[in-house]
């Protein structure tokens, strides 16, 4: 019987290893596998590679890897609310890589589904197309973006099963879908875990032929800027 969930978040990434690339879901602090990264903190593995849109923030997320320096590399799209992550950048311990936001998608589903490479009239004529081949389709200008493909994707749903089928919630749902295809191991948290047959297949997300292993672990729901009304 097919069964992937694993006992816990450190088994669940007992061999991602140093200078590995990592996909990793979440949009701002929505639908991040906090526990799989904590579990990489304890585990002290340096020198990752981090794709994701963003980097989390000073004391929540990917920033806890950044704290800990075992981030060389960060490939994002947004990064405006970790200030050590600016530090870093600036003064040049972190090599970065950003992306506009529809391609780092759309380059984690080409990485997934086999596609190596894409054209995007996204951030032609910007010094995003610095050393990118370009091509003009039908009097528009397009740069060749790369398709991502990681070692490892680390994804955060709602409800999971043990085959590994996956439901996001909302706003979770921009890039999990992406990064678990783009990992060649994909690692899942979930809330929930349901019997197989539960869920509805036509409300399923992400199949569980792309998801190695599935970990239960309780989820802290972050607010990354709290703005509220006067009463």
């Amino acid at each position: 019987m097919i069964n992937k969930v694993v006992a816990s978040a450190d088994e669940a990434i007992r061999d991602i290893r140093d200078d590995m690339t990592l996909v990793v879901g979440g949009f701002g602090l929505c639908g991040i596998p906090e526990n799989l990264i904590e579990a990489l903190v304890r585990k002290g593995v340096r020198g990752l590679t981090c794709v994701s849109n963003n980097a989390g923030v000073d004391d929540w997320g990917l920033g806890l890897l950044l704290r800990t320096r075992q981030v060389r590399k960060m490939v994002s799209s947004y990064v405006g609310e970790n200030a050590e992550f600016e530090r870093q950048y600036l003064s040049g311990e972190l090599e970065v890589e950003f992306a506009p936001q529809g391609t780092l998608a759309e380059r984690m589903r080409a990485g997934g589904a086999g596609i190596p490479a894409f054209f995007t009239p996204a951030g032609y004529g910007t010094a995003i197309a610095e050393g990118k081949e370009t091509r003009e389709f039908d009097g528009r200008h397009y740069i060749m973006e790369r398709g991502i493909v990681g070692d490892f994707s680390l994804v955060a749903a709602w409800k999971g099963d043990r085959l590994g089928n996956l439901i996001y919630r909302k706003t979770a749902r921009n890039f999990n879908p992406m990064a678990a295809t783009a990992g060649r191991i994909c690692v899942a948290e979930v809330e929930e875990l349901v019997e197989v047959g539960e869920l509805d297949p036509d409300h399923i997300h992400t199949p569980g032929v792309f998801v190695h292993r599935v970990v239960v672990a309780p989820r802290v729901k972050r607010i990354e800027q709290r703005t509220v009304r006067k009463g």
